[in-house]
């Protein structure tokens, strides 16, 4: 197993609870009455005059955003060579508080959405911890998706979930630029994913000797204490949560075509669920302290997923 059994639970809760709460934001930006009536996928405007891309043919826009991520990678890794952190805070702080205040004006008004995401995205950045890091990673991918699911066809989302499998496998296996990336992030304190860290084990050893012992024994006795605590950290990048929220996004806008809102949202959510399925099972098969391609797997689960979506 590649974390303890806690932890593994931990990650999937996490990851599951913010499948979840993006598709309850999706469903908010689209204009289900005017879709009803058009029976044409229609979407509400996002907040502060925001604009989606503009795409002339959805089948091609995974190729876009393919592009998008190859860049946003090599300016990543230059900021690694030259060690400019800074901008790579920069760069994160505006990402979240963009993608926040998108997320929360799906539950209240747009000028308190802001507010709260600019002092969260603010939280994140300077007083980092657990909760603040896994709260905003629940609501970051929802505002997201509400910016990409509109232009995305099914097609181009299943292309989209073979290309980023196939670039994951790559980047850990081959160039192994992902870890490269995963580590940068981790030491900067700016992690985009889920983070948990925990203690892996505690031995003690020596008990009976630190108590009768020289004050030289207690001393390395407490020194190997220390040493023999392990600390692990169990991450899940924000693409895995992303790129399969973004799927399942366009699965529900194409179901509410053709079912009532709530069915169509209940159907969806077979997705996450078959996805969830997925992490869990290769938490459980993975081993510590080896990284490992998520997004083959959870593809897997997405296709999976598709599929029992179309027998229901």
């Amino acid at each position: 197993m590649k974390h303890t059994l806690k932890v593994v639970v931990a990650l999937v809760v996490f990851f599951l609870t913010a499948q979840l709460v993006g598709l309850v934001i999706i469903s908010h930006y689209i204009d289900h009455k005017k879709t009803a009536e058009t029976k044409k996928v229609e979407w509400q405007p996002l907040p502060y005059n925001l604009e989606r891309p503009e795409v002339e043919n959805e089948s091609y826009s995974f190729i876009y955003i393919t592009i998008a991520i190859i860049f946003g990678t090599l300016l990543v890794l230059l900021l690694i060579k030259f060690n400019k952190p800074l901008i790579w805070k920069l760069w994160f702080f505006a990402t979240v508080w963009l993608t926040l205040s998108i997320a929360f004006a799906a539950f209240v008004n747009s000028i308190a959405a802001a507010a709260l995401a600019l002092a969260l995205s603010i939280l994140k950045l300077h007083k980092p911890n657990v909760l603040i890091q896994n709260i905003s990673e629940i609501f970051i991918y929802g505002g997201l998706a509400a910016i990409f699911v509109p232009i995305i066809n099914l097609f181009a989302a299943f292309m989209l979930l073979i290309v980023i499998s196939v670039y994951d496998f790559i980047a850990v296996f081959k160039t192994g630029h992902m870890i490269k990336l995963a580590k940068f992030q981790s030491n900067s304190k700016v992690f985009a994913g889920i983070f948990i860290p925990y203690q892996k084990d505690r031995v003690i050893v020596g008990e009976s000797t630190a108590k009768t012992g020289t004050k030289a024994e207690k001393s390395r006795l407490t020194s190997e204490q220390k040493s023999s605590s392990r600390s692990s950290v169990a991450v899940l990048g924000g693409g895995d949560i992303g790129f399969t929220l973004i799927f399942a996004g366009v699965v529900m806008k194409g179901l509410m075509l053709n079912e009532a809102v709530l069915i169509g949202f209940f159907k969806t959510l077979i997705i996450p669920v078959c996805v969830s399925a997925a992490l869990l099972l290769l938490l459980v098969k993975g081993q510590h302290n080896k990284f490992y391609p998520a997004m083959p797997v959870l593809s897997i689960g997405c296709f999976i997923g598709y599929l029992i979506v179309l027998l229901v």
